[in-house]
């Protein structure tokens, strides 16, 4: 979903808002900008009895009534004028030729368009008529790239036809190459369409990693379901965009994720390491952010997106300005430390998009202890992280002989440096063309230690 806000007082000239030439006595049609619902005027929901908008803070701008008429479908669909306290009813939902019954009113992109570049989208598109909200989003992207915006992200693309993503985003990448596209995307059936026929480059990988990264921390589920999550994304890798904290979720270290920041640490370690894929840090998770203030809408422990509030530990990091993090506790500083160190060996290691080898199966590690390669023909870095919060853990691990092979290293012992917690060397030792690796993690572990190869 596309957010538009307009009032037409900086358009540019002969631009014309959204919906100001629609027909708003249908419900549907093909170039209307908007679903209207006829002969009905909108309605506030009923406000839940325990919910105080605002914390209790009166709104001047609700002092005379919204004044809706027809009424329009809610961000999400609702389709009544009155909608339901948890319908999306503060977004309205833009038509994008998609008509009411779920059927589409143009033509469906050819299957074999996903081995195809943007180029060929963009000549599939413009023979054909497409709706007037497609131009119009368009425009207002090429706009921006003009001005010099570098990409943009996408809310909640899924609800939005994969052809209209087609269609808008080879427009861009025809403008602007390396336009950055990010979308959310929480349906995993839909990840390779969005990809390859919607043209996206990344999206978020939710519904598995994320997921299932906090389900480790907060001790409902074991180590075992990263190599099988990353698997089951090994043909797009590269395209999910990896994260542990954003708008929509939790702070990690409100109490009611996991209450301290430094459990994350050997999350984060693998989140950034594990596979080629961007990693993104939400302002604030890197000195310790609980998103603790009552922000007037829904409950703390996330930073809010609708009301000026602030972000306390960030604005720390800031120091009025001279942001150099002087207001900053040492241990805030030294958690900053630890990102900064991972997302740096990230961007420094030629392996970092190199091949992956999960080392949990194979080595039947326990269920709070993780451990991975990643290669190429410059180095080997082996990550292990521990993600208990109180016990160490003696760990021997077997580098196969396949990886031996390909890294073309010869029997004997190699030294290994650690990059993260800068912890001593670390003997690799290798025989009859299998390498072991024998490591002691202490609780909360976070450690990447590299070989380099041809030296």
């Amino acid at each position: 979903m596309l957010h538009v806000i307009t009032n037409g007082l900086n358009n540019p000239e002969g631009v014309s808002d959204f919906g100001a030439y629609d027909d708003n006595t249908l419900e549907y049609h093909r170039n209307n900008n908007f679903y209207y619902i006829p002969n009905s005027s909108f309605e506030l929901p009923n406000i839940e009895p325990d919910f105080i908008p605002l914390g209790g803070e009166q709104h001047l701008a609700l002092n005379s009534p919204f004044i809706e008429m027809p009424a329009k479908w809610t961000g999400n669909g609702s389709r009544l004028a009155k909608p339901n306290f948890g319908d999306w009813y503060e977004t309205v939902k833009v038509n994008y030729g998609m008509r009411p019954d779920g059927s589409k009113d143009f033509p469906e992109l050819p299957s074999d368009y996903a081995q195809s570049d943007y180029r060929d989208h963009l000549d599939f598109w413009k023979s054909i008529d497409v709706p007037n909200s497609w131009v119009k989003f368009r425009d207002i992207a090429l706009f921006w790239l003009e001005k010099g915006v570098d990409g943009f992200r996408y809310d909640m693309a899924e609800m939005v036809p994969v052809e209209f993503w087609s269609y808008l985003n080879s427009s861009i990448k025809m403008q602007k190459p390396n336009a950055f596209l990010m979308a959310e995307v929480y349906q995993p059936d839909l990840y390779r369409d969005y990809i390859h026929l919607g043209k996206m480059d990344y999206l978020y990988d939710k519904v598995d990693l994320y997921d299932g990264l906090k389900a480790i921390m907060q001790g409902n589920a074991s180590t075992a379901i990263i190599p099988e999550i990353q698997q089951q994304m090994m043909d797009i890798e590269h395209h999910m965009l990896h994260f542990l904290d954003n708008h929509d979720e939790q702070r990690i270290a409100s109490p009611e994720f996991v209450g301290d920041p430094n459990i994350a640490k050997p999350v984060m370690l693998v989140n950034a390491l594990l596979s080629s894929s961007p990693t993104m840090i939400y302002f604030g998770q890197e000195v310790g952010e609980p998103g603790a203030e009552n922000p007037g809408f829904g409950q703390s422990s996330r930073t809010s997106i609708f009301d000026y509030i602030g972000v306390p530990q960030h604005q720390k990091w800031m120091n009025h300005g001279a942001f150099d993090g002087g207001l900053l506790d040492d241990s805030e500083k030294q958690l900053r430390h630890f990102y900064q160190k991972v997302m740096n060996f990230s961007l420094e290691h030629s392996s970092m998009t190199g091949h992956y080898r999960d080392l949990h199966q194979s080595n039947n590690l326990s269920d709070s202890v993780y451990a991975f390669l990643r290669y190429d023909d410059q180095e080997l870095t082996l990550v292990a992280a521990n993600f208990s919060q109180h016990t160490t853990k003696s760990v021997r691990l077997a580098i196969p002989h396949d990886v031996i092979q390909a890294i073309k290293i010869a029997d004997g012992c190699y030294l290994l440096n650690e990059h993260i917690e800068s912890i001593q060397s670390q003997e690799l030792r290798v025989e009859e063309g299998v390498g072991c690796f024998n490591i002691e993690l202490k609780p909360l572990a976070s450690l990447a230690w590299v070989l380099p190869l041809n030296t």
